[in-house]
């Protein structure tokens, strides 16, 4: 580890020193929000919209990293909480004309709470490994088939935004292409890494890890397991939900497939699984990843080179890139692009 030498009394040098870990971290990142900042002014208007869609992955990337990198329990079923998230803002925005804001944290506050169910019961009767994942993915699909059968929720109509006649920084709604989303998405990203760092170098965030390497062992020494994990999956959903919240504040719309569908569990996956599971900067990095190629792929179908022509007009070629990256990640790269890295430069 690096030391600042400085100057000291009577011509004497003093070590200062090191940067924490977590100190280090946090720097990192002011830096690369401070860089991210001009980026809408610089790129036009369908890369901005590109990046925008590059921090939600990012958001979701970052909730499913704290629980199961992090807490070590995979879950399939984080569409629920974003749909969560997503529907509870559009409801008390629709039908009440709640600021997103607002809405945004009770969708925080509804998914916390649904995840903290899901996952008592779940450890209560000792779900782990694929048992546990199947059932947040069985409970993400009883949401959607909820939510779609409900008049509460719209069926499967879904909710749509109204638009405002003027810009509104209260209710997240700006002219087409403004920069201003870009930059309301970096602040919320940015928020939620810097919460990851800050819980991954916490007591509370040692004790999580502890318990995902070896919790038999965590447990004998008077880690309070239960409590520890309930907390992790209570922050992991509640991330979630602001993600889906500024979705659909930005998409302007929402419906039970776009909310709940196993496609956005999939898009909270992926990221983590490229960037690397269980660090801090792996889904940033998956995020960039997998939103550019997103892009790359629907201007490849769209306007496919001559001996392409084939690709033009279909679809699902994002899917099988998706599938072909993750192989080679597994295969060659099985921490992921930035746990291979620090794995080769601890050596």
């Amino acid at each position: 580890m690096s030391t600042i030498i400085i100057a000291g009394p009577k011509g004497t040098t003093v070590k200062a020193p090191p940067l924490r870990p977590q100190n280090r971290q946090l720097a990192i990142l002011a830096v690369l929000v401070l860089i991210a900042i001009p980026l809408p002014l610089i790129l036009p208007p369908a890369q901005g919209a590109v990046a925008v869609r590059i921090l939600i992955f990012l958001l979701m990337a970052v909730g499913w990293n704290i629980m199961s990198g992090f807490g070590g329990m995979f879950s399939f079923g984080h569409a629920a909480y974003f749909g969560l998230g997503a529907y509870t803002s559009a409801y008390l925005l629709v039908k009440h004309n709640v600021s997103p804001w607002i809405g945004m944290l009770a969708g925080m506050a509804v998914a916390a709470a649904v995840a903290v169910v899901i996952g008592y019961f779940s450890f209560r009767y000792k779900l782990q490994g694929a048992y546990f994942a199947l059932a947040t993915f069985a409970f993400a699909e009883m949401l959607r088939l909820i939510v779609t059968s409900s008049s509460f929720a719209n069926k499967a109509v879904g909710f749509s935004v109204p638009l405002l006649p003027d810009s509104s920084l209260w209710m997240i709604q700006f002219e087409a292409d403004s920069p201003a989303y870009f930059w309301v998405a970096l602040v919320l990203a940015g928020a939620a890494v810097a919460i990851s760092i800050v819980f991954l170098h916490s007591r509370a965030g040692r004790y999580v890890t502890a318990i995902r390497d070896d919790e038999l062992a965590a447990a004998s020494l008077g880690t309070p397991v239960m409590r520890h994990k309930l907390a992790t999956v209570a922050l992991s959903a509640a991330i979630t939900a602001v993600a889906g919240a500024f979705y659909t504040q930005y998409y302007l719309f929402v419906n039970p497939e776009l909310g709940f569908g196993s496609a956005v569990s999939i898009q909270a996956i992926v990221p983590v699984v490229i960037g690397g599971i269980g660090t801090v900067w792996g889904p940033v990095v998956g995020a960039i990843i997998v939103g550019s190629l997103t892009d790359v792929t629907a201007t490849l179908l769209r306007t496919p080179p001559g001996f392409l022509g084939f690709l033009q007009g279909r679809s699902g070629l994002d899917v099988v890139l998706y599938a072909v990256l993750l192989i080679l990640i597994v295969r060659l790269l099985p921490k992921g692009i930035v746990g291979t890295v620090a794995a080769r430069w601890r050596r």
